[in-house]
């Protein structure tokens, strides 16, 4: 149950990433609780609501951004809404917290954090991988030295979308998701080794595929990137790829270990993080306690939560890092874009 004085959210979109992890996480942390749900789609809105009667549902986003007391909105919308809901919370003097990519162009991005700086708001992006317990353990072994000079990373993740994944599969819509597979699950990845590194990426070069589905966006991507401190960074994603396969890695390579995180990428606790020393090969598993290992939507809502209740080093991630990545990823789909452009001609 939220304690007295917890951040009163709304939460504006009510598809799966809402009502299978952002709402639980908001019910289940301390200083969270739901004051509103926004969504057009009656069906949607129903379920979300079902669980939360005590939240106003709306199909509007007027009466919902006046809902009383209301202090924060998370956005779950399709990307290519992203902009309009962020500027429109931000007028209306509401924190807000929005999915990964940021938009559908690095534009509108531009256009949401100018409005909620003018606003005097706070702005975050929804990279929930930040906060696994895991990553969080990678980041610490890093920045202490354990794996020596740092030479390479290397990211998988990858799924199986086909083009009836959904009865609404937006995500495969170029017009409202701004791309395919790269661009849904490449900010992770992008954002991700950044945070674990502790330094920027600095030059990003993308190729792409159309393999398997015959839909309008990529199935497949590779990228390669090179960090301010000359970290090579390699990250392949997908949505061609069975779900049975193993396609969900994270490698850190450095002249004393390399770390291996397998099935740490998601939206959910757990996984394994185990570390490779190089003298001998030894391979050693990292434990992590049980209550650590939270899940990473609950502990980044309470982590922003903190931060707008006066705790700014809870979620120190300033919005123009997030632009940062989001113009590494526009740059890249702009490779990705034009190879395949050249590959069909």
């Amino acid at each position: 149950m939220a304690a007295p004085g917890a951040v009163r959210w709304g939460v504006a979109g009510c598809g799966w990433v809402a009502r299978d992890f952002v709402l639980p996480a908001l019910a289940a942390a301390g200083n969270c609780s739901v004051a509103a749900l926004l969504d057009p789609d009656p069906a949607a809105l129903r379920a979300a609501s079902s669980g939360f009667p005590e939240a106003a549902a709306h199909a509007e986003p007027g009466p919902f951004l006046e809902t009383p007391g209301l202090d924060a909105v998370y956005v779950a919308t399709p990307n290519h809404r992203h902009a309009a809901v962020v500027e429109a919370a931000a007028r209306a003097g509401k924190h807000v917290m929005c999915e990964k990519p940021m938009a559908a162009t690095l534009a509108d991005a531009e256009e949401m954090v100018d409005a909620c700086r003018s606003a005097g708001v706070t702005y975050g992006t929804a990279f929930d991988q930040r906060f696994h317990a895991a990553h969080q353990r990678l980041r610490a072994l890093i920045s202490s030295g354990a794996l020596g000079v740092v030479c390479s990373a290397r990211v998988h993740y990858a799924c199986w979308l086909p083009p009836g994944w959904a009865e609404d599969n937006w995500r495969a819509d170029p017009q409202r998701a701004g791309g395919g597979a790269f661009m849904d699950l490449a900010p992770h990845g992008l954002d991700l080794v950044q945070y674990l590194l502790g330094e920027e990426l600095r030059m990003v070069r993308c190729l792409a595929q159309r393999r398997v589905f015959d839909y309008p966006v990529e199935d497949g991507a590779a990228l390669v990137g090179l960090t301010e401190g000359g970290v090579l960074v390699s990250q392949h994603v997908s949505y061609n790829t069975p779900e049975h396969y193993p396609r969900r890695t994270l490698e850190v390579s450095g002249t004393e270990a390399l770390a291996l995180a397998s099935d740490t990428l998601g939206q959910t606790a757990g996984g394994r993080l185990d570390v490779i020393r190089a003298a001998d090969g030894h391979r050693e598993r990292v434990d992590i306690p049980p209550e650590e290992d939270r899940p990473p939507f609950l502990a980044q809502v309470e982590a922003f939560s903190a931060a707008l209740r006066g705790d700014p080093e809870a979620f120190p991630f300033p919005a123009e890092r997030d632009l940062h990545t989001m113009g590494l990823l526009a740059t890249a789909m702009k490779d990705a874009h034009d190879f395949l452009e050249r590959s069909v001609t």
